[in-house]
Parts: C-alpha cells; sequence; structure tokens
C-alpha cells in the first residue's frame, strides 16, 4: 500500500543495489553509447507536506564509469573526458524544488563535473513507496536531463572522414531511484 506524501517526511539515503544512474551518448552520429556509475552516495530530505523544503546531494565516483567495454571505459577515465586522477567526484546538489503535480517534480540543483559547476533542472517523476520485507520505507524517482559535455570542459573530439564527429556534445543523464527513509 503507498503511504500519503505527508507520511514520505523525512531523511533518505539512495540504495546503490537498487538505484541507476546512467547516461547516453551519441557515437559516430549513427547509434547511442550507454553507461552508468556503480559507485555512488546520495541523501536527501523529502517533505511531504512542501516540497519545496525537499533538498538532495549525490557524489558519483567518477572511476566507476562502466559501458560494457573495457577500453572505451579507461578512455573516458582520461583527461580527454572525466580525468579521474584529477576529478574523482561528479556531484550534484538542489537549489530549488517545485512540484508539477502529485508526481512529477522539478529539481534544479548545481552539477560539478571536472570542476565546472552549472545549474540543471531535471525533470522526475515520483513512482511510489512501499515497505519492504525488512520494514524499510522506499520511495521510488525516475528522472533524466540532457546536458552539454562541452559547458562541463569535456570537449574531447575526433573528426569522421564523412563529416561530423566521433562523440555527440548532448549527454542524456538518467536516475532511477530507490531511496530508504532512515530511522
Amino acid at each position: 500500500m503507498t503511504a500519503p506524501l505527508p507520511e514520505l517526511t523525512g531523511d533518505y539515503v539512495l540504495d546503490p543495489a537498487h538505484t541507476r544512474i546512467g547516461f547516453v551518448a551519441r557515437h559516430a552520429m549513427v547509434t547511442k553509447v550507454r553507461g552508468s556509475f556503480s559507485d555512488f552516495e546520495g541523501t536527501a530530505h523529502l517533505d511531504g507536506s512542501d516540497p519545496t523544503k525537499s533538498s538532495a546531494q549525490l557524489v558519483i565516483k567518477t572511476e566507476s564509469i562502466h559501458t560494457g567495454v573495457e577500453q572505451r571505459d579507461q578512455h573516458l577515465r582520461t583527461n580527454d573526458f572525466l580525468d579521474v586522477p584529477n576529478f574523482p567526484d561528479i556531484t550534484f546538489r538542489t537549489t530549488s524544488i517545485e512540484a508539477k503535480s502529485d508526481s512529477e517534480y522539478r529539481v534544479t540543483g548545481d552539477l560539478t563535473v571536472k570542476d565546472v559547476t552549472r545549474p540543471v533542472t531535471i525533470d522526475f517523476e515520483y513512482t511510489g513507496n512501499a515497505v519492504d520485507p525488512y520494514g524499510n520505507l522506499r520511495v521510488g524517482l525516475e528522472g533524466s536531463v540532457t546536458i552539454s559535455r562541452k559547458e562541463f570542459g569535456v570537449t574531447w573530439n575526433a573528426a569522421l572522414e564523412g563529416g561530423g564527429v566521433l562523440v555527440g556534445d548532448k549527454v542524456v543523464l538518467e536516475f532511477d531511484i530507490s531511496a530508504i527513509k532512515q530511522p
């Protein structure tokens, strides 16, 4: 049974075993490469009565990038892309939250990639809540946002023989979240 929103008020942590933080980028102008990060931590304070009083923060370990191709993952960890040795974290911290409906929320915050911080707005859908078999109250959210990687200092590319470039500028960030209410 789903709890009413006011009963969801409290502090939450992301469940990394049931949360996916992913991305999609265009490759060679003809296909998409999908990947995700496996090491991250996130916390949130939800205010079910007044969502504008809610907040969240997320820290993603760049070393944990995974696309299913080790050679590509190693390249993404270099200075051409994420520069893992110098920038081990990608961070997001909310600056405002707006309820668009009972199940849709517009979350704005500061995204930092490679020491470049820019505001981004992510539209989230509240997918429900449930008490799991261990007695934990969980909430689910899904959202995505398209960013320009160049705006965050990720500018490496290679020209294609027939025109165009190897890596598209637009990257879709995807969030499939399961968060557990803390006691």
